[in-house]
């Protein structure tokens, strides 16, 4: 396939990256000052599925360099959703399908009122990684799933294509015909792990030494939990249960990319994340008192 990768973060660099490792024609649509670090220092993943570095890559700056591309991988944050669109456009126009791997859900509305309904694709990530100084990427759990799936009959083909073409990558590729749900139950952990720890400045390891503070996490997740019931998806207590088990698994220093980002003193995902549920649970007339404080408490450092 011809893959295009928009935002070439860690998340966008390490699958772009194992695809091209598997032979795949993946093209980086990046900016200038990310374009420039690349050319010089290639990609590097640092991995405990394996270290890989390459740097014959195929970097375009302007997308009406990129002639054809069968696939968009969007690997942005959610601030910079609406910047992509214009780019998204001009690419889904030479018959590209968009696969977004943003956290939340409201996106997925925005990319289909833009885009189309037949046009984008579900999906979610679950990976933990970084970019270091050189732009190089450092993945530092086990975790590297790429869950996706057809929002619309008419998508049966590209996803064939796609799960043939990740079968050979190093990484964890699932396809399933029921992807909203899948997206509902890692927007519940992302919402909570993302608001405890970052939040609290804390990670993982530190937030379940302390019974009130890792009772947070379980308190977020029931109430994303409530809010995605709300719209008739049906998460249960076993999800949240999976969740806090999934937490429980994770290195003591593990903390999520939110966090990162505050230690970082970047832009954070706030608004697309605590900020998304509280909207989408106002439309369905349901209060979020846990993770309306922890949007609260983030929103003073999200610039």
């Amino acid at each position: 396939m011809n893959i295009v990768i928009m935002g070439a973060g860690a998340l966008g660099c390490y699958f772009g990256g194992r695809l091209q490792q598997a032979g795949q024609h993946v093209q980086y649509l990046v900016r200038k000052n990310r374009a420039k670090q690349m050319k010089e220092n290639g990609i590097g993943i640092t991995s405990p599925h394996g270290n890989y570095q390459f740097n014959e890559l195929h970097i375009s700056e302007n997308v009406h360099d990129i002639e054809k591309a069968d696939l968009v991988i969007l690997a942005v944050k959610g601030p910079h959703l609406q910047g992509t669109l214009s780019d998204l456009k001009v690419l889904v126009e030479k018959g590209a399908m968009v696969l977004p791997l943003l956290n939340g859900l409201e996106h997925i509305s925005i990319l289909q009122n833009e885009l189309g309904e037949e046009a984008v694709l579900g999906g979610s990530a679950f990976i933990i990684a970084t970019l270091d100084e050189k732009g190089h990427v450092i993945h530092s759990n086990e975790n590297h799933d790429l869950i996706f799936g057809p929002l619309h009959p008419s998508q049966s083909k590209v996803c064939d294509e796609f799960e043939q073409a990740a079968k050979s990558a190093i990484m964890s590729v699932g396809r399933t015909e029921n992807i909203l749900i899948r997206m509902w139950i890692k927007y519940m952990f992302i919402t909570a792990f993302s608001g405890v720890t970052t939040a609290s400045n804390l990670p993982i390891g530190a937030i379940r030494s302390f019974p009130a503070t890792k009772g947070l996490l379980e308190n977020a997740l029931i109430e994303m939990m409530e809010l995605a019931n709300a719209y008739d998806i049906g998460i249960t207590r076993q999800n949240v249960v999976q969740a806090l088990e999934n937490m429980e698994g994770l290195p003591e220093e593990s903390t999520s990319s939110m966090h990162q980002d505050r230690r970082k003193g970047l832009t954070l995902e706030v608004e697309h994340l605590q900020g998304g549920a509280l909207r989408l649970a106002d439309k369905a007339d349901l209060k979020l008192p846990v993770i309306g404080t922890l949007y609260a408490l983030i929103k003073p450092f999200e610039n």
